[in-house]
């Protein structure tokens, strides 16, 4: 038979698209080479699943630093209380938290992947696990796909086959392979959302330090790009937590030198930590530097922070000078972590580049290169920050892929 569309891809993207399409009257095909669907998903938000953040469009799209005009026609037509009330008409109740992140109630991934699942098969459409080879056209049109077990006829193909990002759960970069065959150009993909590399050997050191309540700026070749505030995790390699991956966001040049300081008391004013030394000081006078630092930060970086300062851990604090005193202020309110990289792609929530937008219809997803392709979800160059908006953003396009590809093939 000729399938009117076929999907490859069953993640959040491809399963959304196919059931879309087919709910609007298409012979759908949706093809996932891992025995079960939606994988990735079922990894998201630490295995709870941020599905969407609960904001309007114009919210939700200054929360896209890589091509949000791009994403405006995909996010009007699906918003995320679109999302909010297809899921919860899925039968999957949902809580919203902190920074309007929304999650599954039951804290459950599986739950959203399985919402999904009988989502697709309730719509009529057929699964079929088996890996896609190549997409197939003729005289600029689509004609099929070629799979493991063959050959499939379809009148249009929507790739929702994701990035780079975790790829034991299939996310290979098949897609962009795909598209390129076809004609497209694609953006190189690079890690996005993901722990920093830093050539500090202090990280080191200090892996597995959680460090609470600090800001973050981010500098790039210089000058600041970004702050942020909250949790920061030291790792073997680096740094990382929610306002390290955040950060990652920002690291779009490829040979710019990125660095970021730390506040590690941002409560306290320059002026008013060093008042608050000084009392340590008076308190204290005979001991050393490095046991009054122990009253301001973890012991295992009291040592790391010395070096850094320059200002040995075993002098007696009566005897600094007002110069050591202020270097160690300053360094309180700047920590330095320099020589910053992404961490590999492989280890990356979302996987940045992908297919150049300018090559995409906003309005439908389709093709300007092939007629009766459509792209759906990471594969595209666009991606936003944490907080639900990723999965939206595979929402969104899904939704208004899946409904033009029905349409080219019903005449609508």
């Amino acid at each position: 038979m000729i399938y009117d569309c076929t999907v490859i891809g069953g993640g959040a993207a491809g399963m959304l698209a196919a059931a879309t399409a087919a709910e609007c009257g298409a012979e759908v095909l949706l093809l996932e080479k891992n025995p079960l669907m939606g994988r990735k998903l079922g990894l998201t938000g630490k295995g709870r699943c941020n599905l969407t953040n609960r904001c309007d469009r114009d919210e939700f799209l200054r929360n896209v630093p890589v091509n949000p005009r791009f994403l405006y026609s995909a996010v009007s037509a699906f918003s995320p209380e679109d999302t909010i009330e297809l899921f919860e008409g899925l039968g999957v109740a949902l809580k919203t938290e902190r920074g309007n992140r929304v999650f599954p109630v039951s804290d459950r991934a599986g739950d959203v992947v399985m919402a999904l699942k009988r989502y697709t098969d309730r719509s009529g459409v057929k699964t079929l696990h088996t890996a896609a080879v190549g997409v197939t056209a003729e005289n600029g049109e689509i004609s099929g796909v070629q799979t493991e077990q063959g050959f499939f006829q379809s009148r249009t193909v929507i790739i929702a086959t994701g990035g780079l990002s975790y790829p034991a759960t299939g996310s290979t970069g098949d897609g962009y392979r795909f598209a390129a065959e076809l004609g497209h150009t694609i953006i190189e993909p690079r890690p996005s959302l993901v722990a920093l590399e830093s050539s500090d050997g202090f990280c080191r050191e200090l892996a597995g330090l959680t460090l609470k309540n600090v800001a973050l700026r981010l500098f790039e070749n210089g000058r600041e790009i970004y702050s942020d505030f909250g949790e920061l995790l030291f790792t073997h390699t680096g740094i990382s937590g929610p306002t390290v991956i955040s950060a990652s966001a920002h690291m779009r040049k490829k040979d710019a030198l990125y660095r970021v300081e730390l506040d590690l008391k941002p409560a306290l004013t320059q002026e008013q930590l060093d008042a608050r030394v000084l009392r340590e000081i008076s308190a204290s006078p005979k001991q050393t530097l490095k046991n009054l630092l122990r009253s301001l930060l973890p012991a295992s970086m009291c040592a790391p922070f010395c070096e850094l300062s320059g200002v040995g851990g075993d002098t007696v604090v009566s005897v600094l000078s007002k110069a050591e005193r202020k270097t160690v202020v300053q360094r309180l309110k700047s920590f330095p972590i320099e020589g910053l990289k992404h961490g590999p792609a492989e280890s990356a929530i979302i996987t940045s580049g992908g297919v150049k937008t300018s090559e995409i219809d906003p309005a439908s997803m389709a093709s300007k290169i092939v007629k009766g392709l459509y792209f759906a979800g990471e594969i595209i160059d666009t991606d936003a920050y944490t907080g639900g908006f990723n999965l939206q953003i595979a929402f969104s396009t899904a939704r208004l892929a899946g409904r033009r590809a029905a349409e080219q093939t019903k005449g609508r």
